[in-house]
């Protein structure tokens, strides 16, 4: 029954993600508000941590073969993809490689600003 309650919570946010992006005209996919719904009530604590977390485990586990899908999409329209697949590649790689410049250089940032605090607050201690 817990794993009932937990899915059930993680849909009705998803459905009131759907709500959104049917009401809210921008061009943002229906699972990023209701991601930003879930992360807006954990933080809040309107949401407890407890009540999804091991649904949301599972399906983190599971999430391999939510691809299979998508694969089997893609070969059924390889004639149409094939005279691109350079590009795509590129594309992949290169986004890949950004992504992770990026996310480097952010992780980076924080963790001087987290020493930074650190070190100012036990010079205010000590002083």
């Amino acid at each position: 029954m817990k794993y009932l309650k937990q899915f059930g919570i993680i849909l009705i946010i998803s459905f009131i993600g759907e709500i959104f992006n049917a009401v809210i005209p921008l061009p943002v996919p229906a699972s990023i508000y209701g991601l930003i719904i879930m992360l807006a009530g954990l933080c809040s604590g309107v949401i407890k941590i407890e009540s999804v977390k091991e649904t949301s485990m599972f399906l983190i586990e599971i999430m391999p073969i939510m691809f299979i899908p998508s694969a089997v999409g893609l070969i059924t329209v390889w004639k149409i993809i094939k005279p691109s697949i350079w590009s795509y590649a590129a594309i992949t790689v290169l986004s890949t490689f950004i992504v992770m410049a990026v996310s480097g250089c952010v992780t980076q940032i924080i963790i001087r600003r987290r020493k930074k605090t650190q070190t100012a607050e036990g010079s205010v201690e000590n002083g």
